[in-house]
């Protein structure tokens, strides 16, 4: 090494060069690009903490497997336009159903409750009471609840929860979709397919996409989730797995509806959303949720 030249101030380049630290574009609201004494500069302020969670599973012949890093680059933008720090992502989720197709890794119930508990207690240890998970994979959710409500009665702490996917209203829906909105959703469609060509489109293979082909169970139609079938009026659980649900892995709507411009609005609607809330969570005290915003 030169003399003068820091391994905290220069990096190699593409080229074998070293490059200025500030060429690396270090983003204060990414806890990953942060070193530990510039986090522990952050303490005092109480900054909201972000929890990005996605999964590593399939989402139909069109799209990358690691739906994880869409969840990611959402709650960072959230972050970013919130004065928050993101923290890295957890890209593997619970769902047990996936287990039938390749390359998915599924973490069991146990597994996701411990990593979840340990990321949010890293967090809290420090003094940190505004966590907020950021959840990009709808079965994560009871485990999330579980982990919250444990945390609650040890520490008196309340971690918010929003379901990325899950809170985009009816009304942008129609909006971006038009009357057959429901035609587009679904696992495998949209709105992570749209998504997708929005925020990583180098990674989408649109000609593969189909639209789902749900196969019975007992004679019976499955649904939606993978992991029952209807009888009559109501549903009945079974142990399915995608592959004897869904054979492309679509399971419902049509990804051909899916379009970047979609993903664009959703993508804006969902990090401003999550923004909001970060604006008003952090007024309030997690600990007394009977008491509203503090000024």
């Amino acid at each position: 090494m030169a003399d003068g030249e820091s391994p905290t101030e220069t990096r190699p380049d593409g080229a074998g060069r070293t490059a200025p630290a500030e060429a690396r574009g270090k983003r204060p609201y990414a806890l990953q690009d942060l070193s530990w004494p510039e986090f522990r500069a952050r303490l005092a302020d109480n900054p909201p903490i972000l929890l990005p969670l996605g999964s590593q599973e399939q989402q139909g012949p069109h799209a990358p497997m690691g739906d994880y890093v869409l969840a990611e680059k959402l709650a960072l933008s959230a972050a970013e336009r919130a004065g928050a720090i993101c923290a890295p992502v957890l890209p593997f989720g619970h769902a047990d159903f996936f287990r039938g197709a390749a390359g998915g890794v599924q973490l069991r119930a146990a597994t996701f409750t411990m990593l979840l508990e340990d990321m949010v207690v890293a967090f809290l240890d420090h003094g940190l009471s505004h966590i907020i998970i950021c959840n990009g994979h709808s079965t994560n959710a009871p485990l999330i609840a579980q982990v919250a409500q444990k945390l609650r009665r040890e520490r008196g702490i309340m971690i918010a929860s929003l379901n990325l996917w899950r809170m985009i209203p009816d009304s942008l829906w129609e909006d971006v979709h038009g009357s057959g909105s429901a035609s587009a959703r679904g696992h495998g469609a949209d709105p992570v397919t749209s998504v997708g060509l929005h925020l990583t489109p180098e990674l989408m293979r649109m000609e593969a996409a189909g639209p789902a082909m749900r196969a019975k169970a007992f004679g019976l139609p499955t649904t939606s989730q993978f992991a029952g079938v209807a009888f009559g009026d109501f549903e009945v659980a079974l142990p399915l797995d995608v592959t004897e649900v869904a054979p492309n892995g679509v399971g419902s709507g049509d990804p051909a509806r899916a379009s970047a411009e979609a993903g664009a609005r959703f993508s804006e609607w969902i990090v401003a959303a999550v923004a909001d809330f970060i604006a008003h969570f952090r007024r309030c005290d997690p600990s007394r949720p009977h008491l509203g915003p503090q000024s």
